[in-house]
């Protein structure tokens, strides 16, 4: 896997001096960003596109799940992990709707970190993991998902996906990772890849799981959701 490029935000330079330290070690991973705000992190994202974005959600100013849904509108391929004080349910909920893939405690320890790095690089979204470990953060979930369901308004059943895309986004539905779509579907992780962020473009949403609740409300794949 080629050098993945990493953007950091957060509001004390300490924090961010920790996670270079650390990262600079790994060959894997090349810092190209940082940040100690949320409307620096925005520009610097947006001149540099990096692979992941490491972000507290407290940030002065804009916070990190603001920061989060501009960035994913703009650039649905970045990986963004956010770190936060509280692992609450609501939040975490917001932070799905903004296309966050990782949602993290402040105090992770490194080599947990370090997996949870190499699974989003490998376009893997950890933070639906933390959902179905959590019973009341995944009631708060699916709770959200299906009122997003109820408030959207009914469009045309005609679908601006592709077969393939649709193929693709119907595998998403059914909780595959990256790498198991790819193999289900016989074509490279890179080309998965793709096919994801043309499905959020096309769509104008933010992250895969609206992709999926987007496609489910106008009759375009069928899948049933967990409690149903």
């Amino acid at each position: 896997m080629s050098v993945t490029s990493i953007v950091l935000v957060h509001a004390h330079a300490l924090f961010r001096e920790g996670l270079r330290h650390h990262l600079s070690a790994q060959p894997e991973f090349r810092i190209v960003g940082e940040a100690s705000n949320g409307q620096q992190a925005i520009q610097i994202v947006g001149s540099t596109d990096p692979d992941l974005v490491l972000m507290e959600v407290d940030l002065p100013g804009v916070n990190g799940l603001e920061v989060s849904h501009v960035i994913k509108r703009t650039h649905p391929h970045i990986g963004i992990l956010l770190f936060s004080s509280a692992m609450d349910g609501q939040q975490v909920v917001k932070a799905i709707r903004a296309g966050v893939a990782a949602y993290l405690p402040r105090n992770i320890e490194w080599s947990n970190l370090l997996t949870v790095l190499n699974d989003v690089r490998k376009g893997d979204y950890p933070i639906n993991d933390l959902v179905l470990s959590l019973p009341d953060v995944a009631s708060q979930v699916l709770a959200a998902f299906r009122q997003m369901v109820i408030d959207e308004d009914i469009q045309s059943i005609f679908s601006p996906l592709s077969l393939r895309e649709l193929d693709v986004l119907e595998l998403v539905a059914a909780g595959q990772t990256n790498k198991e779509i790819a193999l289900s579907l016989d074509i490279s992780n890179q080309t998965v890849k793709n096919h994801i962020s043309s499905i959020l473009r096309k769509l104008a949403v933010n992250d895969r799981t609206q992709a999926v609740v987007y496609a489910m409300r106008r009759g375009w794949i069928k899948v049933v959701l967990p409690g149903d």
